[in-house]
């Protein structure tokens, strides 16, 4: 295995239509396959050719708007999926860590859902309290199950594995076709950030290991940007008034005493 074997591969792949984001996980098994070679005793591979990185056009796009996910709902109003909705765009939870709750996971009581280490993409374990809506949803999702069973099942019981014609569906009649689960991620980020909730909280709430990560899911959007420059206007004209009222409250009161003085 040489570099310009690599090189023919990735070449190879690119022609096949293949995505940078593809090719570059397939070279990641790759390189992991040289490493475990390199680090067995003894080792059976002594030289690691250099594995390039491609570029990846991998910011993510699209928001869940609260009209669509009204629209939404409407198409399904199923309790699992209106559920797993609002769970994912509450906490911004990819869709394996929503289908894979366990009632374990919920305490009703102190309104709070877990997500144990280890179950998680970046395996560490998660802690956050439900809002109303949260609770109400998954009080009536757990009502009657084991604590091992899933939290969200279809109406005869069996566990939401796949729901992707259903979500396209629901995606195409709320006038968003090509909205993903994953989405909503970034629509948790929006709504956390324009709730004033640090990033660093966010990070944390929705599973973000590191920042620029985080940064790829661009949750500015132009109505924030425009929201941003209308605060600071707003910010702006407040300082002048008030700095126009200082001054003429300064000269509105003078010491008549100093008037004379002032004139002479």
């Amino acid at each position: 295995m040489t570099s310009e074997a690599v090189a023919r591969y990735i070449e190879s792949r690119q022609q096949e239509g293949a995505a940078n984001a593809t090719i570059n996980r397939e070279l990641a098994a790759l390189k992991r396959m040289f490493r475990l070679g390199q680090q067995s005793t003894p080792a059976k591979v002594l030289r690691l050719p250099k594995i390039p990185r491609l570029r990846e056009d991998n910011v993510r796009t699209g928001f869940l708007e609260d009209g669509q996910y009204r629209k939404l709902i409407e198409y399904c109003p199923e309790l699992w999926f209106r559920s797993m909705v609002e769970v994912g765009r509450t906490y911004g939870w990819r869709v394996s860590e929503v289908q894979n709750m366990r009632v374990s996971q919920l305490d009703l009581l102190q309104r709070t859902i877990r997500l144990e280490p280890g179950t998680t993409k970046n395996r560490e374990g998660r802690e956050v309290s439900m809002t109303d809506a949260v609770y109400a949803l998954l009080r009536e999702c757990a009502r009657g199950k084991a604590a091992d069973a899933f939290v969200f099942t279809r109406p005869n019981g069996k566990p939401i594995l796949s729901f992707r014609k259903l979500w396209a569906k629901a995606c195409a009649f709320a006038g968003c076709p090509d909205l993903l689960f994953h989405d909503l991620r970034r629509t948790a980020a929006r709504n956390l950030r324009r709730a004033g909730v640090a990033e660093g909280l966010i990070m944390r709430i929705g599973g973000w290991k590191t920042r620029s990560v985080f940064e790829r899911y661009n949750i500015i959007t132009q109505t924030d940007i425009k929201d941003a420059i209308v605060k600071l206007q707003e910010s702006e004209k407040a300082i002048g008034q008030q700095q126009e009222s200082n001054f003429g409250h300064v000269f509105g009161h003078v010491d008549p005493a100093k008037k004379g003085s002032a004139v002479n």
